[in-house]
C-alpha cells in the first residue's frame, strides 16, 4: 500500500475563454502543489469548455487545446495532473485527458462511452474510443501514447473513467480492476440537476469497491455556457466509503477536495505509462471519519436548498459573463416575478457568504458603476430594478405585494401605468377594423395586447440599464401555451421556463416561511402566497385565475409529466387520473377529467412554436420542456386528434 495526497478540482471554466480557462487550471495546480499533493484531477474538456457545441467541429479550437496544453505542461513540477482537452487523432476528433506528471506529458486517455442523450450532443461531435486500443500522437515534438492506457507513479496504477464511463454498464472500472489500477480519476462535466448528487456518490463508491482502492471525482461548477448549472460536486472514495466531498454552488473560480488515502501499489509491466517521479512521503494522516458536508446538504428541504442555490448561481454567472449589468424584471405581483426577484437577492445573499464583499465587489467589477455597495441590500438595489406596469385592470393586491418584494428585498422599484399604451393600440386597431373591440368578440386578442404593451417600456429600462431582461414564464405554463408572445416571454433569459408551477407556488411559501440554512425567511412574501394566480388581463368582473382558464395546476403537472417525461398516450392518463388519489381531491367526473386531458394535448400541440422561441432557460431535472436541448416535439402535428376523439 502507498499513502497518496488526492485532490479532486472544481473549476468554473466557460468555452473557448482561453486566457481565463488555463489561468484557473495553473491556478489550481499551484494551490494543490502548495498542500503537497501528488495527483490532481481536473475536470472533462477544461481546456476548451465542456460547452463550446459546434465549436469542436472547428479545427482551430482543437489546436489551441494543445497550444494551451503546452502552455500547462512546464506548471506541474513536483505534482501529477490529469487535464482535459479535444483531440483530433486519424481525422476523428476524442473527448480526451492528458496525463502530465513532473513537467512530462505522459499519454492521453480517451473516453470510451459518450453522452448523447437529454442536455449532451456528445456523439456530434465526438468519437467513443474502443476499450484495448491504442495508438501514438506527436504532440509539441513529442510522441507519446493515446487511447485506453493506464500510467504507474510510484508503483500506483492510474486508470480512468471520463465522465459518461462510470454512467454505463460496462465501465471501465471492471476492466481497470483487472489491471490493478489502485486509482481512477474520472474528469467529469456532469450538469446539476435535483437529487443527482446521490447518484454520482453511488457510481463513486462503487467504482473504488471495484479496484478495492481510490477514486477521485472532478468536476466543473457554475453556468458554464448559459443553460446547464453544475455543482461543483467533488468527492474522493476508498473501497466503498466516502472520504471527502466538497462544498456545491461555490462562487469561487476554483475549489479544492483533498485527502490523504491509502491505494493498492503494484510494480508496473510493460504495459503501462511509468513515470520515474515519485509520490511526496505525507505526514498527513489517512482520511477516516473527517468527512464533513455543509449544513443544508442534510436538510429535510434539500430540493428547494438545491433550487435556490442552483438557479442563484446560474444567474450570477450569466449577468457575469453576460457583461451585464445587473437585471430588469417586469414585477407583477405574482408567483413567477416574485421567485425570479427573490432568486436575485439569494444570488448575493450567497455571494457575499462564499468569497465576502469584497469577493463580489471583484467577481463583478464590470456588472456595476460608482462606488462599490457595501452591504447585501445595496447590492440588490444596485443589480435589480423591478418595474410594476399597471393597465385598468391592475389590482391594489398585485400592486402591493410587487411593491412589498421589491422592498423585502432592497431591489430598486419603479412604477408604469401603460393603459394609454394599450388603449393606443385598441384604438388603432378599432380603426383599421372599422368598429368597436369587445370583450365578447376579442378576448384574446384584449388579453395579450395589455401583456405585450409592457414590454417595451422594460425592454427600454433594460437597455438603459445595460443590464439582462428576466422573463419569468414557468414550465407548466410553457407546456400548454399560457404566455403572450413578445409579452411576459420577453427577457434574454428565462430562469424558472424549466420549473412547474405548482413547486414554484410551495417553494415561495418555504422561503416565506423557513428559508434556506442558514439564511432568514422573507414573510413579505405572504402577499404573494395568499393569491390566486392571476394574469389580471380581463376585466376585474371577470373574476380570472390561471386555474379557471385552465385547470388546477396539480392535475395539469401530472398530465404534463405523464405525457412528455413517461410518453404516455390520452387514454392511459385519463385511467390514470381516475385512480390518482390528488385527483380524487377535486371530486371531478370522468366529463371533466375528459375535457382536462383534451385542453392539455390541444393547447401542448398548438404551443410547441411558442416553446422554440422561448430565451433560454436552466436545467435543472429530467422533466424540461426546451426544444433546443432536451424535448423536441413537432411545430406541425395531428394534435393526438384521433386519441382525443376516442376518449370516454
Amino acid at each position: 500500500m502507498k499513502r497518496m495526497k488526492l485532490v479532486a478540482a472544481a473549476l468554473n471554466q466557460t468555452p473557448i475563454a482561453w486566457d481565463q480557462n488555463v489561468q484557473n487550471i495553473i491556478e489550481a495546480i499551484e494551490q494543490a502543489r502548495s498542500q503537497q499533493a501528488d495527483l490532481l484531477c481536473l475536470p472533462e474538456l477544461c481546456i476548451s469548455g465542456y460547452g463550446c457545441e459546434d465549436a469542436f467541429l472547428a479545427p482551430g479550437v482543437i489546436e489551441t487545446s494543445l497550444e494551451m496544453l503546452e502552455q500547462i505542461i512546464p506548471n506541474t513540477r513536483d505534482i501529477a495532473v490529469a487535464v482535459g482537452l479535444p483531440m483530433s487523432v486519424s481525422g476523428q476528433t476524442y473527448n480526451a485527458v492528458a496525463m502530465v506528471v513532473d513537467g512530462k506529458l505522459l499519454g492521453f486517455v480517451a473516453k470510451q462511452h459518450l453522452a448523447g442523450d437529454g442536455l449532451h450532443y456528445e456523439p456530434r461531435w465526438f468519437t467513443p474510443w474502443k476499450a484495448g486500443e491504442q495508438v501514438t500522437v506527436c504532440v509539441a515534438d513529442q510522441e507519446v501514447p493515446f487511447g485506453d492506457l493506464v500510467f504507474s507513479i510510484s508503483d500506483v496504477r492510474i486508470g480512468f473513467e471520463i465522465c459518461e464511463d462510470a454512467w454505463v454498464a460496462t465501465r471501465p472500472a471492471k476492466s481497470l480492476a483487472a489491471r490493478h489500477a489502485g486509482v481512477i480519476l474520472n474528469p467529469s462535466a456532469s450538469h446539476f440537476a435535483f437529487g443527482k448528487h446521490q447518484v454520482r456518490q453511488q457510481l463513486l463508491l462503487e467504482g473504488s469497491r471495484i479496484i478495492q482502492g481510490a477514486y477521485v471525482y472532478a468536476n466543473l461548477v457554475g453556468n458554464e455556457a448559459g443553460r446547464a448549472i453544475y455543482d461543483g460536486d467533488t468527492m474522493i472514495g476508498s473501497n466503498g466509503e466516502l472520504i471527502a466531498s466538497g462544498a456545491r454552488f461555490s462562487y469561487q473560480d476554483i475549489v479544492l477536495t483533498t485527502a490523504v488515502v491509502e491505494v493498492p501499489s503494484c510494480a508496473p509491466d510493460t504495459t503501462e505509462l511509468t513515470s520515474p517521479w515519485q509520490i511526496h512521503p505525507q505526514t498527513d494522516q489517512v482520511a477516516v471519519d473527517q468527512l464533513t458536508v455543509a449544513a443544508w446538504e442534510s436538510s429535510s428541504f434539500l430540493k428547494e436548498e438545491e433550487f435556490a442555490r442552483a438557479l442563484a448561481l446560474a444567474l450570477f454567472d450569466y449577468m457575469r459573463k453576460s457583461c451585464s449589468r445587473g437585471f430588469v424584471l417586469s414585477l407583477s405581483g405574482g408567483a413567477d416575478s416574485a421567485t425570479v426577484a427573490v432568486l436575485i437577492k439569494l444570488m448575493v445573499d450567497f455571494a457575499i457568504a462564499d468569497i465576502g464583499l469584497a469577493g463580489v465587489a471583484e467577481r463583478l467589477r464590470g456588472c456595476f458603476e460608482g462606488e462599490v455597495p457595501q452591504s447585501p441590500e445595496q447590492w440588490v438595489h444596485e443589480l435589480l430594478w423591478c418595474v410594476y406596469q399597471s393597465t385598468r385592470n391592475s389590482g391594489e393586491i398585485t400592486r402591493e405585494a410587487a411593491r412589498s418584494v421589491a422592498e423585502a428585498i432592497g431591489a430598486s422599484f419603479f412604477e408604469i401605468d401603460v393603459d394609454g399604451v394599450v388603449q393606443q393600440y385598441t384604438e388603432l386597431v378599432s380603426g383599421v377594423l372599422g368598429r368597436e373591440l369587445s370583450w365578447q368578440q376579442d378576448d384574446l386578442a384584449l388579453q395579450n395586447i395589455q401583456a405585450r404593451g409592457r414590454a417595451p417600456g422594460v425592454w427600454m429600462l433594460a437597455n438603459i440599464k445595460r443590464g439582462l431582461l428576466l422573463a419569468t414564464s414557468n414550465r407548466s405554463e410553457a407546456a400548454v401555451g399560457y404566455t403572450t408572445m413578445d409579452g411576459d416571454t420577453c427577457g434574454g433569459i428565462a430562469p424558472i421556463a424549466g420549473i412547474d408551477k405548482a413547486f414554484l407556488r410551495h417553494w415561495l411559501s418555504w422561503l416565506e416561511t423557513k428559508g434556506p440554512f442558514p439564511g432568514a425567511p422573507i414573510p413579505a412574501l405572504i402577499k404573494v402566497t395568499q393569491q390566486q394566480p392571476t394574469a389580471e388581463l380581463r376585466p376585474p368582473s371577470a373574476h380570472q385565475t390561471d386555474e379557471s382558464d385552465l385547470m388546477p395546476y396539480e392535475i395539469l403537472d401530472l398530465i404534463e409529466r405523464w405525457a412528455i417525461r413517461d410518453k404516455m398516450m390520452p387514454h392511459d392518463i385519463l385511467e390514470a387520473l381516475a385512480e390518482h388519489d390528488q385527483v380524487k381531491r377535486y371530486q371531478a367526473d370522468r366529463q371533466q377529467l375528459i375535457e382536462w386531458v383534451r385542453r392539455f394535448f390541444q393547447l401542448w400541440s398548438r404551443n410547441q412554436w411558442k416553446r422554440e422561441r422561448f430565451a433560454p432557460s436552466f436545467h435543472v431535472d429530467d422533466e424540461n420542456l426546451d426544444p433546443k436541448t432536451w424535448c423536441r416535439f413537432p411545430i406541425l402535428s395531428g394534435g393526438f386528434r384521433r386519441e382525443l376523439d376516442t376518449l370516454l
